[in-house]
Formats: structure tokens, sequence, C-alpha cells
């Protein structure tokens, strides 16, 4: 019998995105794997029933979905209880929100985090945070250009001619290198930043400016993420940084440690020191913001200076994130799936260990039972 895997429509607020698309139905059923789908659940992304049914997925409603699949697929994992037996994979931020785990727990139920895939080369197709921070920093700069009132690149007109706009970036992972590369092409002079000396060469090769901030520590932690750093750390780092702001129109922080709040960044009293009509776009408004003016979902006024503070950025670009999405977590199952065409759960496979959260009755993440208070 054909192992079979459900997708639902995604119901978490403004998601517009879809865990399966019709070109990986393709991949799934080369390994073997059957797919149903809920009726008008890629719509949102641009995906209609016909496409699904064109490349042999099921479609049907959301109850028969649920009735007929053995593991279900999802961008963010619903907080509702589910049932005793339940499979679910998707994104459920684990470390912000542990509480997920233990209701999958309790239920008898078992949960893979996407967040959790690591950073190995064998997980480069799997890793679906990076997939969505490439988005996220794209989307950024365009948010960015529409709302600052004046225009990216140089520009020599009868009427004169038109200095580019100076953009700076706060951290260097995928969403700030992207950002960098998205605002260049823009035409923007841009420079970036990144607690972690190491990237100076990356943002370079993008043709930006790196900026020298002596922080006195090294800023990288584990997996290459940044780590946190100290109060006196973070005292210099931002009065060397307000000096590099005031010279600014647009400002786009990125930083984000995982499963903690947003490192603060910028103070009040830097976004006062920006010019009026600058702008600044907050990609950790999720998480409490880089900047202290920042309020998720909302664009804030402070004395001449918009704040922005998007959420669930790579929703508003539902068809390629759909896509990028769909393809790391159809190769994420596809690693699972044993040569007879059934789920393998293997435990000494690194990538399955380190993404299983919650399965027979408990939390198994390391990690999550650290801040449960729950021991190994």
């Amino acid at each position: 019998m054909a192992l079979i895997v459900g997708v639902l429509t995604e119901i978490f607020p403004s998601e517009r995105r879809v865990a399966v698309v019709p070109r990986t139905v393709d991949l799934l059923k080369k390994s073997g794997v059957e797919v149903w789908i809920e009726t008008g659940a890629g719509l949102e992304a641009g995906f209609t029933d016909d496409d699904y049914r064109a490349r042999g997925a099921h479609v049907a409603n959301a109850e028969e979905v649920r009735r007929q699949a053995q593991i279900l697929l999802h961008v963010r994992v619903p907080e509702a209880a589910p049932k005793r037996g339940d499979i679910a994979i998707g994104f459920c931020d684990p470390l912000t929100d542990p509480a997920i785990a233990v209701r999958y727990a309790h239920a008898g139920a078992t949960l893979f985090s996407m967040e959790f895939i690591p950073r190995i080369t064998r997980a480069q197709s799997m890793d679906a945070l990076s997939s969505m921070a490439s988005i996220a920093g794209y989307k950024a700069v365009l948010l960015a250009a529409s709302t600052l009132p004046r225009l990216f690149p140089m520009m020599t007109t009868a009427a004169g001619t038109m200095p580019p706009a100076r953009v700076l970036v706060l951290g260097a992972g995928v969403a700030g290198l992207q950002a960098i590369a998205t605002a260049r092409r823009l035409g923007a002079v841009v420079s970036g930043y990144d607690v972690r000396s190491a990237v100076k060469e990356q943002i370079e090769s993008l043709g930006a400016k790196f900026v020298t901030i002596d922080i006195g520590a090294k800023g990288e932690g584990e997996g290459g993420y940044a780590r946190a750093l100290d109060e006196e750390t973070i005292r210099r780092q931002r009065e060397q940084m307000a000096l590099v702001m005031k010279e600014q129109d647009v400002v786009i922080t990125t930083a984000a440690v995982p499963g903690k709040k947003a490192p603060l960044l910028i103070t009040r009293e830097m976004v006062h020191a920006m010019s009026p009509g600058s702008v600044i776009v907050d990609l950790a408004a999720e998480r409490g913001g880089n900047c202290e003016v920042t309020r998720p979902g909302e664009n804030v006024m402070e004395r001449g200076v918009t704040v922005m503070g998007p959420t669930n950025v790579p929703a508003t670009v539902p068809r390629y994130a759909s896509e990028m999405y769909a393809r790391n977590i159809a190769t994420f199952l596809k690693n699972m799936i044993a040569k007879d065409g059934q789920l393998n759960i293997d435990l000494n496979d690194e990538i399955t260990r380190e993404t299983l959260i919650a399965r027979d009755g408990e939390v198994v993440n390391p990690r999550v039972q650290a801040l449960l208070g729950v021991n190994a």
C-alpha cells in the first residue's frame, strides 16, 4: 500500500503558501507517495485544483484528506491538538512555543520541525529557513523602495542628476545577503554589517561596503548563526552604528537568534538621528524587532522616519515561496522513505533525529526538552 500524504489549506492568518505544489507531486510520486490535497488549498499561491489533478494528486474536502492521509504536510503546523497517530511536518517554531511539542506528545502524535533542518551539505536542499529568508530579503528591499520618497538608482535627466539612495543592511545571513544583492540591482549604494566578521568577503563580493564596528567579541555562534552578545558589547555596537545610520536613506534589519527575542540594534534615538523621509524595514518584527520603534504588522512614523514591521513576508510572494518550500519539504520526506515505500523514522540519520520533536507520547528533541525542563 502506497504511503499517503495530505495537504490542507493553511489556517494561519495571512498565510497564502501551500506545502505541496503541482510540480512536487511528481517528485513525491517517484518515491511511491500518493498525494491528497484539500479543495482550493493552492489557490492563494496560484495553483488550481485542476493543476494538481493533472499531476495525479487526489483533490477532496478536508475531512476526506485527513481520513486518507498518514502524514500531513504543512507550511505552519496548526496549534490545535492533533489526533493520536497523526504525523505532521512543517514550521512549528518549537523554540519559541514549546507548548506545541507538548500538545503533540500528549496526543500521541508525531511532529517534525522544518526549522530544525541541520545546516549540513546533505540537507541543503531541505533548508526551508534559508529558502524563505531569501524571499524575505528580496521583498524587504521592494517595500523600502516603494516607501522611500526618492529613487534607488542615480538618474541623470534634463532636470539634473539625482544621487542614488544609500542603503544599509544589518545582518548578513541569507536574508541580508539577498537584500544587499537586490538593493544593488536597483542601483543603490549599499553597505552591510554583521557581528560575524567572517562574512565581510561575502558582503563585498556583492558590491557592497562592509561596515567595520569594533565590538570586542566574536559574534558567530553554532551552525553559522549569529550568537547573542553581552550588554557591554551591544552598547558599543549601538554607539558606532548610530554614526553610520545618520548617513543612510534606508536601513534593513535581519538580525535574529534562533529561539530568542530579536536583538535590539536600533534605539529610538538612532531613529531620530536619521533624516526625515528615511525608511527602516525590520524583518525581525515577528520576534520583537531589531528596532525599538517597530510594531509588528504596522508601519510607524517616528520623527519623519517610516519604520516598517512586516510579518510573514514570504507569504506575500506565495507562488515562488510555495515552490521553494514544497521542494524543501518533499526532499525532506523523501529522505525518510524506505525502499519498500513506507516511512522509516531512522534516528541514526542526523536529519531525521534533529528535526523530530515529539513521538510516542514524549517530547524527544533535546533542545525543546531543555526549554520545558525535561531531562533527555
